[in-house]
């Protein structure tokens, strides 16, 4: 029964966090919000908001460890996993202001958080109010960048998103997000159940099925995005939700409830940061990640796959 409930959970995910972008994309664009803005915002968040809802049911219910694991998790299968799979299709070409800007800050979320955990083994309320400050002034950030190049004609065309009725984008935004929280309780329970039933940790469940389900939007969205030919989007995709999910995902989470670490979450975050230098370094050399790079990737990722099934 558990397994059924981790089908429903997922299939709750996806959709509500489909519904919830439709919804807020077209109230966006019936607002006349720059295509920009719509898409490193709404686009990456909306498609972490899986991620968002099992790690706060996670920290509500005191499963702390996955809560941190399946944030890591799908941070970890979105570099190398969705980029590495996107790059297949075609080389994903990155802009150098993504290199210099988006690209270091994603790597030095990963490093406050390793921060946190090694001078602390945890993330207490404080540490994730700090999170979610950092996380505000990211996104001013980022719309003041996104107003600026929009006023220099830098901006790039706009997005074909459908504006639906105002009443029809309430709906849908009011039906994904309980979707979303459903689905969220769920997939936490069924999962919890599935490791005590083999006797498996909440950590490698977190960083397995949990992360892998909950990724599921940001390999959808990005594939169609790079087999459009919409490269800079793939890529800013898993960027922007990778930010989402160390600075409001665990900051939230710990300010509902501090989160301790253990000694394997500590591990992976490390495996997190060096991962994220690796995914930079290929997109330094000649302002793309390559066909030949994305298969190095995905190797990368079944390696630790089998590493942290192991262990």
């Amino acid at each position: 029964m558990s397994y059924v409930l981790l089908v429903v959970g997922f299939f709750l995910l996806i959709k509500g966090a489909d519904f919830f972008v439709e919804g807020s994309s077209s109230i966006a664009k019936m607002f006349r919000v720059p295509s920009m803005i719509i898409g490193m915002t709404i686009v990456a968040m909306g498609t972490s908001l899986p991620e968002c809802s099992v790690s706060v049911s996670a920290s509500i219910s005191n499963n702390n460890a996955l809560a941190v694991s399946n944030a890591v998790g799908s941070n970890i299968f979105n570099l190398m996993v969705v980029c590495g799979f996107c790059a297949l299709f075609a080389p994903l070409a990155v802009q150098e202001k993504t290199l210099k800007q988006e690209f270091p800050f994603s790597v030095a979320t990963a490093l406050l958080l390793m921060g946190f955990g090694y001078f602390g083994m945890s993330v207490s309320r404080m540490e994730g109010m700090m999170l979610l400050v950092v996380f505000v002034f990211f996104l001013l950030w980022m719309i003041h960048s996104a107003k600026k190049a929009r006023a220099k004609g830098e901006a790039a065309g706009e997005e074909d998103v459908v504006v639906l009725p105002f009443w029809k984008s309430g709906i849908f935004i009011a039906g994904g997000a309980m979707a979303i929280a459903l689905g969220g309780d769920i997939v936490v329970n069924s999962a919890s159940d599935i490791a005590a039933s083999f006797g498996l940790s909440q950590n490698l469940i977190g960083l397995t099925i949990v992360a892998l389900g909950t990724s599921l939007p940001e390999l959808v969205t990005s594939i169609v995005a790079a087999r459009k030919n919409e490269l800079d989007m793939a890529l800013g995709n898993v960027i922007g939700s990778n930010i989402f999910n160390i600075l409001f995902v665990l900051g939230v989470a710990a300010a509902i409830s501090p989160i301790e670490f253990i000694m394997e979450n500590m591990i992976d975050i490390v495996i997190l940061t060096a991962m994220s230098f690796l995914v930079w370094i290929f997109a330094w050399t000649n302002k793309k990640i390559r066909r030949m790079e994305g298969l190095v990737m995905l190797a990368v990722y079944i390696g630790y796959m089998g590493y942290i099934i192991v262990r």
